[in-house]
């Protein structure tokens, strides 16, 4: 089996989530590389001009059985409304998997996963394979509005869910660390996973570290090639300068001396 591949997928569904997020589902072929949570892929975008360079994605879902790979999109440029615009049958030019992803845990540990927006994105394989690895699953989903609260429904299927939003229009009102589970419970969890926007992921691994609890954080650096040449990804640890798209996306947070601040993507 290939470490990574590129290939030509084809697009076997647009799943629109709502103004500004889609899903696609992509056909992987036969003898497909592995791919593992926390992942990404980088994706050509066709016929936008303006749009140079490929698209960085998080493995969003990879159906096994069936040979599917989900990509959750948020349009946030002319490269990513062009994405949106695929259909059944279009093909994608992808490379994938690419990065290091999450690391995995024993049978019954109880994990805590944290998403804020769609950094919930590469989160929802992960929970199912820590599901599958018997794990005791905690999903806390994090939003400004209800808009931000993305594929509840997908998670609540593998995992004990808690949904806050800022303004009180989905679920709990308050910040994500507002939850019990950052608070009197924290402590409970062996392990915790993090995806969203910096402060979000600084405020929790600072209470994962306070508290003695392992952390991992994806990171969500501007990514150009992917293949860690460019060295626009680049990311500050105890041990040096390394690369968020060839050492991480995703850290050990303890690792991080103080993460870059870059835009979150291309668009």
């Amino acid at each position: 089996m290939k470490n990574k591949s590129k290939d030509l997928l084809v697009v076997l569904k647009n799943t629109k989530l709502n103004a500004t997020h889609f899903v696609l589902t992509l056909q992987l072929p036969e003898g497909h590389p592995q791919i593992w949570p926390g992942q990404f892929a980088e994706i050509l975008v066709e016929g936008s001009p303006q749009t140079f360079l490929r698209r960085p994605l998080s493995v969003h879902d990879v159906d096994e059985k069936n040979h599917t790979l989900d990509i959750l999109v948020k349009i946030v440029g002319a490269g990513t409304e062009k994405l949106s615009q695929l259909r059944e049958g279009d093909h994608v030019d992808i490379v994938y998997p690419l990065g290091h992803g999450f690391s995995m845990v024993r049978k019954d540990e109880k994990v805590l996963l944290a998403g804020g927006g769609c950094g919930v994105a590469p989160l929802l394989f992960l929970a199912r394979k820590l599901k599958e690895a018997g794990a005791d699953c905690h999903v806390a989903i994090g939003g400004k509005t209800a808009a931000d609260i993305l594929r509840a429904e997908a998670y609540r299927e593998l995992a004990q869910i808690a949904i806050l939003t800022e303004d009180g229009s989905a679920g709990d009102k308050g910040m994500i660390t507002a939850h019990t589970w950052f608070g009197a419970d924290f402590k409970s969890f062996s392990k915790v996973y993090v995806c969203g926007p910096d402060p979000m992921m600084k405020a929790i691994g600072k209470l994962a570290t306070d508290a003695g609890v392992y952390c991992e954080v994806s990171l969500e650096n501007l990514m150009a090639c992917g293949i860690g040449s460019c060295l626009c990804c680049t990311v500050s640890t105890h041990e040096g300068n390394v690369r968020a798209c060839m050492e991480g996306p995703v850290f050990d947070v303890t690792q991080l001396k103080d993460w870059n601040h870059n835009p979150v993507c291309h668009g």
